[in-house]
Order: structure tokens, then C-alpha cells, then sequence
């Protein structure tokens, strides 16, 4: 007797493929998840401590975006055994030693079109900041509002959980071979055996070329570039101090202009303030004075001047997904029917991760998605190729 086919297939069972598995769990149909490594490995994009949510783009179409998934993350959580989204806000700082024309910083920039969108948003001059964060020693801070920080474990733990009262399977350590059609269905080939699916989502983040590659007619690769934080560390402040460091007093906070981002310690389950300096995808990092995590604490955040600093290691550190055109890939894999593809998150993905995962799912069932992706379209890449030749 021939195997029965699945009616979804997702390799990678990420965040992104999580939820793709409990939006495509909820059209009744069998749904399996495949993992090349285990739930949890640190090489993963998605398993961590700590992850920023926030609405602070520059970009008003992902700040949108970021906001409606945020509701997203308020519903599951409703439905979450324990809490996970901490709502802190997310302050972006700037003082003129560092970046002398405020007005075209990201905090001033970010909260413009903040405002533009409705979303709330509240300007601090530098007496304003100093009252209010006093950990703080910059010219400017706009706090987006509805922000803050997503505790990992938890989410993981109650997607599983959801995923195995839905019935979905989920088979880890099993890396593909092969992908192919046969007979109208999609044939995944594995050192286990054979799976069969009527749909295919790929969301294996920096692994998307290399399965690609192993579908049967597909000429797709994707300009993806893989990088991490420069530099990630934890500060840990003296008991007397931890009180203002927690998200009680202190906000996910960032000076992205200068690549600086930072999150509050969470008592009990963080080491201390995690801060880490890179090259934002959407911003072009300025030359500064700031040049280092310790450069930011001495002159923007003195508070943290004699905390002990640890570095961030395993599975909170952060890595990168990073995309030529500097936008999501999210669309039908060009030339392979009833596929779809998810990747290239810019390190930013994780906070979008249910209206990602439900447009995917979306894709896979019903051919189209309520939300306008055809920016993020994989064909752009196919097109950019073509006119090259």
C-alpha cells in the first residue's frame, strides 16, 4: 500500500516553520515538519534567550508589518500557558557628540514615520530622557511604545506543544536529499525514506540554496549572505544596581545609526543586559566614536561603566540572513509548483514570525495571502538573473 501524501511539507522547523505548521495545522489538514538538526541547536536562527519586538522601521511598510504580527504574537499568547512578550517598549537614543545632525538619525527618522502610521510613539529631549531613563546619557530618545522584548523558551515550548495537540509530525535530525514530483506529488527524499506532500514550504534560513539546489528543475539561488554581531556581550551590574536594569525600568534600547542594539536583563533567566554592535541591514553604519560595545557604555550609558562583562555565547548569540536587496524573500518558488519559500529575514525575522508563518501557510492552501507580499517575491531574483546574460 502507497504511502499517503501529507497535504504539507515545511523544512525547517525554525520559528518561521513553527508557525507555518500551526496556520497550516488549522486548515485540518496533515502536516509535516522537517529538520535537518535538532529543536534548539545553536547553529539555528531562532533559538536564543532573548528576541527584540518592535515597530521602529525607517521602511513604513515593514513597520506596518511588524505591528500586525505583533498582534499576532498578543493572540498566541493568550493561548500560551506562560507569558512571554514583554512590554517594555524599545527606545532609540542619539546625542550630537556622536551623530551631529539629529535630525537624520534613526531614533528621529523611526519615529517620524511612527508617527506617520499612528502608532504611539513618544519624543524625549535630554532632560526628558535623563528623568525618565536615567541610565541613559544621550540628546534625544524615542520610545516606540508597543515594543519590547519576546522571551524565547517559552514560545518554542508552547508551539511544540500546540503542534502535538494538532497532530502535526515532526521528524528531527533529518536532513533532505532529494526533491522531486512524481505523479502529481511532491517526493521528498530522506535518509529515513521517502515523504510524500501535496504542498512544500521551505524556511531553512542560510540552508534555502542548498535545498534548492536539491529540487529536481529548479534554477533558483538566492543572494543571501550569512553574518553575526560583531561584537555581543553581557553586562552584569551589582545586586544594588539590577533593579534599573530590569525591564521594570529599562527598555529593548538601540543606537542604530552606530550598529548598537540591547536588551534589559530578565531576572533569573538572562546573565545580565545583553548588547551587541553590527552593521544594520537597513542602515548604513556611520564612522563614529562609537566603535565597540565599551565605547557605547562610556559614552552614552555610564550606568553600566562598572558592571562585570560577560560574552554572549551559544544559543544567544544572533545570526544574520542577509539579502542583497536588503527585503524578505516570501513567495511561490518559481518553476516548482504547489512551492513555496520563506527566508532572508536580515536578522530582524524573528518578530515577524506568525503573519510570516500564516502567509506561507496561506500560500501553500489557498495560492495567495491577504497580506501584499509581491515585493518580497522570489521571482525578482530569476528576473535579476535573467538580465545579466
Amino acid at each position: 500500500m502507497a504511502e499517503a501524501a501529507y497535504d504539507l511539507a515545511i523544512i525547517g522547523a525554525g520559528v518561521i516553520g513553527l508557525f507555518t505548521a500551526l496556520f497550516g495545522s488549522r486548515q485540518k489538514g496533515r502536516i509535516l515538519v522537517l529538520e535537518p538538526w535538532r529543536i534548539g541547536d545553536s547553529r539555528a536562527a531562532s533559538f536564543s534567550l532573548t528576541r527584540s519586538i518592535r515597530n521602529d522601521y525607517l521602511d513604513p511598510f515593514y513597520a506596518r508589518l511588524a505591528f500586525e504580527a505583533r498582534k499576532l504574537w498578543l493572540d498566541f499568547q493568550a493561548e500560551s500557558r506562560e507569558p512571554f512578550l514583554i512590554e517594555c517598549g524599545c527606545l532609540n537614543i542619539a546625542r550630537v557628540s556622536v551623530t551631529p545632525d539629529l535630525s537624520q538619525t534613526y531614533a528621529e527618522q523611526s519615529h517620524r514615520v511612527l508617527h506617520g502610521l499612528g502608532l504611539r510613539t513618544h519624543a524625549f529631549d535630554r532632560g526628558g530622557l535623563r528623568e525618565r531613563f536615567p541610565q541613559f546619557d544621550a540628546d534625544i530618545g524615542r520610545l516606540d511604545v508597543e515594543a519590547g522584548l519576546l522571551y524565547v523558551p517559552p514560545i518554542t515550548a508552547s508551539l511544540l506543544a500546540r503542534l502535538q495537540t494538532a497532530g502535526v509530525t515532526l521528524e528531527q535530525a533529518t536532513p533532505v536529499e532529494r526533491i522531486h514530483r512524481r505523479a502529481g506529488r511532491i517526493v521528498i527524499e530522506t535518509a529515513a525514506g521517502e515523504r510524500l506532500a501535496d504542498r512544500l514550504v521551505i524556511a531553512s534560513g542560510l540552508g534555502s540554496n542548498d535545498l534548492l539546489a536539491r529540487i529536481d528543475g529548479c534554477q533558483l539561488q538566492l543572494p543571501l549572505r550569512p553574518d553575526r554581531p560583531s561584537e555581543s556581550k553581557y553586562f552584569v551590574p551589582s545586586p544594588e544596581q539590577r533593579g534599573q536594569f530590569t525591564p521594570a525600568r529599562l527598555p529593548v534600547f538601540a543606537y542604530l545609526d552606530v550598529g548598537i542594539y540591547g536588551h534589559p536583563m530578565l531576572e533569573g533567566k538572562t546573565p545580565g543586559v545583553k548588547i551587541g554592535y553590527y552593521n544594520p541591514p537597513d542602515v548604513r553604519r556611520q564612522t563614529t566614536s562609537v566603535t565597540s560595545v565599551q565605547s557605547f557604555v562610556s559614552q552614552c550609558m555610564p550606568a553600566l561603566a562598572d558592571a562585570r562583562v560577560l560574552d554572549v555565547e551559544g544559543v544567544d548569540q544572533c545570526s544574520y540572513d542577509l539579502v542583497a536587496d536588503d527585503n524578505f524573500i516570501l513567495g511561490p518558488i518559481p518553476g516548482v509548483p504547489g512551492a513555496s519559500i520563506g527566508t532572508g529575514w536580515r536578522g530582524t525575522g524573528y518578530k515577524f514570525a506568525p503573519i510570516i508563518g500564516r502567509t506561507l501557510s496561506e500560500l501553500a492552501f489557498d495560492g495567495t495571502s491577504r497580506e501584499d507580499i509581491s515585493r518580497f517575491t522570489p521571482e525578482r531574483f530569476v528576473r535579476s538573473h535573467a538580465g545579466q546574460e
